[in-house]
């Protein structure tokens, strides 16, 4: 079995400032680094230092050459990343005193996957696979029906929520992984029990996985429902809290851990991570989080 994961990849330029800035205002950041990031490559980072055997497929730009590196030198396999003329992807992010983040994305390369390329990776996986999948590429829904018509497992994490996510068929999602946002964007509901209730009859042979922020995280299967706590720590940067969170858990899943087990690994990775600085930086080894 093997792990694809078709994401982003995107250079993070990190900014550090007071609060996020306003309407109208002009504010000085007191910091600036510059990381690898984007969903994709922070997932794909996550399982490799969680012991996944992932393979990551994606377009970089001119400037994707950190990201090449990054994958490399975490485990990565990268034979499915090509190089594309022109700006790759990248963020612009704000992070507060507090650690709260906000984040703008330009999408480059990552939005120039086409039909012939997906084919063309595809073809090294077969049934019971894994294919990972974010939506800060383009074509998300066309990745999903191929996977599923391969037999592979597909593990969506829709964000960001938009247009063209609702055009994918849910039907195909062997597991959801989503926060209350993307809940409430799926549903129109916005308390947690009636997000899990209404994904459960609309597609009751998923798994989801429903985190909380600070109230911790919910698995739900047609059968079962387990609730975890989280981790608290003092919050420096939260960027990849999610990324590292979904790396683990799905971690877990492959390892065939008791989900209990898998949620507890899950939430101990990312209370690590949001303990560090940057995006895929921060996330923590496996001998990290079982130490």
């Amino acid at each position: 079995m093997k792990v694809l994961n078709f994401g982003s990849l995107n250079v993070d330029y990190v900014y550090s400032v007071d609060h996020m800035v306003k309407e109208g205002e002009t504010l000085s950041c007191h910091g600036m680094n510059i990381f690898s990031g984007g969903k994709g490559l922070n997932q794909s980072i996550a399982l490799a230092k969680a012991g996944v055997n992932v393979y990551h497929a994606g377009l970089i730009g001119e400037d994707g050459g950190i990201l090449l590196d990054s994958l490399k030198a975490n485990g990565v396999h990268t034979e499915f990343v090509r190089n594309l003329p022109g700006k790759g992807g990248h963020t612009m992010i704000q992070v507060d005193k507090n650690g709260q983040n906000s984040i703008l994305v330009y999408g480059g390369t990552n939005r120039k996957f086409t039909k012939e390329f997906i084919d063309e990776v595809l073809e090294n996986f077969e049934a019971g696979d894994f294919l990972m999948l974010q939506n800060e590429v383009n074509l998300t829904s066309y990745m999903i029906d191929r996977a599923w018509e391969k037999g592979m497992k597909v593990v969506l994490n829709p964000s960001p929520y938009d247009e063209a996510v609702n055009g994918c068929d849910f039907s195909k999602v062997y597991m959801f992984l989503i926060n209350e946002i993307e809940g409430a964007q799926m549903t129109g509901e916005t308390e947690a029990e009636k997000i899990l209730e209404k994904l459960r009859q609309d597609y009751p042979g998923a798994k989801v996985v429903l985190t909380l922020g600070e109230k911790g995280s919910v698995y739900q299967d047609g059968e079962t429902q387990y609730h975890q706590g989280i981790f608290p720590v003092k919050a420096v940067d939260t960027t990849a809290a999610g990324d590292t969170f979904t790396g683990y858990f799905i971690s877990s899943v492959i390892d065939g851990l008791p989900v209990p087990e898998g949620l507890e690994l899950a939430a101990k990775a990312s209370s690590i991570s949001v303990s560090r600085k940057g995006a895929a930086d921060s996330i923590p080894l496996r001998e990290e989080v079982i130490g």
